[in-house]
């Protein structure tokens, strides 16, 4: 198992620098004078562009200007940010925790009910969990994410009054960018607690129900579909039909011999998945005024702020890397047979 991750880790730099020139290379089809904004750490540095395109040699070769751009990534030095006003490093700093946030309580709702309820529709085949399992999927997969977050804004924002959009209410905002506050990871919830203060706990908590509730809704449908076929498949294989055989309790049978075995597609698409949450769902986002990183890079996108969109495709591809490597590893775990490959 050691050789494997090693194995992956030891192939990790080579993908990262691929990914490096793909994107550098997409640069290329920008003007020079485009490109120098990529350089730019204050606002005032935009009436200096010729000396910047002289100083980091974008009048030069291609291979010269790469070297010279992935010296500035690799000391955390994206560039200016017009529309964050602040520099694209802060920026992701600021943004991404918030989309962090969102999408690790997102994905363990997702996964959670995602794989029970596939486990229980394929043991339960053709039987009424069966059909409400598979109702419910095709529902959400076809409802538009905008519908669904619009509806529960009506009924338990606008109606009841329960859930709030945005991230905090303004109490518990102005509270937080005080002295009193310590924020230490940049998660609310989490922060919230290491400062013992409750109330901002359940504020928080308060903001993130229902776009929780949405992604869930819209996610856990294309999960399901992926581990009830899954296991209709595993539950057919002739180990299955043994165990069964051997007197094994059905319990026994579907938790510990078919579904294990029917968790590789299931890994595949619930990093793919993860990866997806964490790059900014960006109609939830917006249906719920939530600041994550999603909002910001299409937003960077319209205004053709050039160095924030490159950052964002930085983080986007360094998470893919990421979630690809420990879905590899997962494999390994799922089925030992993988490891000898």
């Amino acid at each position: 198992m050691t050789g494997f991750i090693l194995r992956r880790l030891l192939l990790l730099p080579f993908v990262a620098l691929g990914v490096s020139v793909l994107i550098f290379s997409l640069l290329q089809f920008l003007t020079p004078a485009m490109r120098a904004s990529l350089y730019i750490h204050d606002p005032k540095q935009l009436n200096a562009l010729p000396d910047i395109i002289r100083k980091f040699h974008l009048d030069r070769p291609a291979y010269v200007q790469y070297w010279e751009w992935l010296k500035q990534v690799a000391h955390g030095d994206l560039g200016w940010s017009e529309t964050a006003r602040e520099p694209v490093a802060d920026a992701i700093r600021g943004y991404f925790p918030a989309t962090l946030e969102l999408g690790a309580y997102s994905f363990a709702c997702i996964l959670a009910l995602g794989i029970w309820l596939g486990t229980q529709s394929a043991v339960h085949k053709d039987r009424l969990l069966d059909h409400v399992s598979r109702f419910t999927s095709i529902s959400g997969a076809s409802l538009p994410t905008f519908v669904w977050g619009l509806l529960l804004l009506m009924v338990f924002y606008g109606h009841f009054g329960w859930f709030p959009p945005d991230r905090l209410s303004l109490a518990a905002g102005l509270f937080v960018r005080s002295p009193g506050f310590h924020p230490h990871t940049g998660l609310m919830t989490i922060d919230a607690l290491l400062n013992r203060q409750w109330w901002i706990f359940w504020d928080a908590v308060r903001h993130l129900v229902l776009p929780v509730a949405t992604l869930t809704y819209f996610l856990t449908a294309v999960l399901v579909r992926i581990t009830r076929s899954s296991m209709l498949e595993t539950l057919r294989t002739d180990y299955v039909r043994t165990a069964r055989a051997k007197g094994l309790a059905q319990r026994t049978v579907v938790d510990k011999h078919a579904r294990r075995n029917a968790l590789i597609p299931v890994i595949t698409l619930a990093g793919l998945l993860f990866v997806g949450l964490l790059s900014g769902v960006v109609i939830t986002e917006t249906v719920f005024n939530y600041p994550g990183i999603g909002r910001w890079g299409v937003s960077a996108s319209q205004q053709l702020d050039i160095p924030a969109v490159t950052g964002f495709a930085l983080i986007f591809s360094g998470l893919l890397v990421l979630g690809n490597l420990c879905a590899d590893v997962l494999y390994a775990l799922v089925d030992p047979r993988i490891r000898l490959q």
